[in-house]
């Protein structure tokens, strides 16, 4: 079937752009922050052609609408299942994407069928100091929207411009520079508890991977995953960053067709 492009009402009044592309059992893609659904641009055709693929801008990012009030990524997954009328799903998610996933699987576990948490992000891990994250901290508080974009670009897209993706990357990174800001500030935690310490009670299949090339810290927790996640299962992808759906979307495909039921 051909793509299909939706505007999902939330419940606060706001407007998510998604797209529907495929049949098969239903996989909902996350993207990170910073970032918009043009980040699995190479990954979605292969992978609709097995499923049900379902991929949708976060609030405020890409062409979703911005936030006016506190609003909940969790809760725009769910608007986005209900929305489609799906009971369950698999979630694929990258960074911040990635921590979507499994604040709504802790919180909705009915719900979930599979998880693929790529370079993923956990609510609650502490980070540890480090300067050049201490600037980048400092960008987003002051709404330094120039400077958290070139750190972006150094930070998460290490292999840089000439690297696959390269481009599209820095696109999605300049025009979603503002827009990050404004949504960080809106958005809160809906489930009332960080996942971090939850892992074990996660139950579904899942794989975490993560780029070799990656922020280092993104290792310790993909560790961290497959260690607290009962059965989980690892992978390190060569020639890859933290933009790894860019980077090598024909391995990562290959892993998640593998993964997914």
């Amino acid at each position: 079937m051909p793509p299909r492009e939706v505007r999902i009402p939330t419940r606060d009044g706001g407007r998510l752009w998604a797209e529907r592309n495929g049949t098969g059992n239903p996989v909902v893609l996350l993207h990170g922050a910073g970032m918009d659904s043009r980040l699995w641009d190479a990954v979605v055709p292969e992978l609709a052609r097995h499923h049900d693929v379902i991929r949708y801008d976060a609030r405020g990012l890409g062409r979703s609408t911005p936030p006016g009030k506190p609003f909940s990524d969790v809760e725009d997954l769910r608007a986005v299942l209900d929305h489609f009328g799906l009971r369950h799903a698999a979630l694929v998610g990258l960074s911040m994407g990635g921590e979507t996933a499994l604040d709504f699987t802790l919180a909705h576990p009915e719900r979930v069928t599979a998880l693929v948490l790529v370079g993923a992000s956990v609510s609650g891990h502490v980070w540890p100091p480090s300067p050049e994250l201490s600037v980048y901290a400092t960008a987003r508080r002051e709404r330094d929207t120039t400077t958290l974009a070139e750190l972006e670009l150094t930070i998460w897209a290490a292999m840089g411009r000439t690297a696959p993706g390269g481009e599209l990357i820095e696109d999605m990174v300049a025009s979603n520079a503002e827009r990050r800001v404004v949504s960080e500030q809106h958005c809160t935690v809906s489930t009332g508890r960080a996942a971090e310490p939850h892992l074990a009670d996660i139950s579904v299949p899942t794989l975490v991977v993560h780029g070799a090339h990656d922020h280092p810290e993104i290792a310790v927790i993909a560790e961290r995953l497959v260690t607290d996640i009962p059965g989980a299962r690892g992978e390190t992808i060569p020639d890859a960053d933290h933009y790894l759906p860019l980077r090598t979307p024909e391995r990562l495909t290959k892993l998640v067709l593998s993964h997914l039921p």
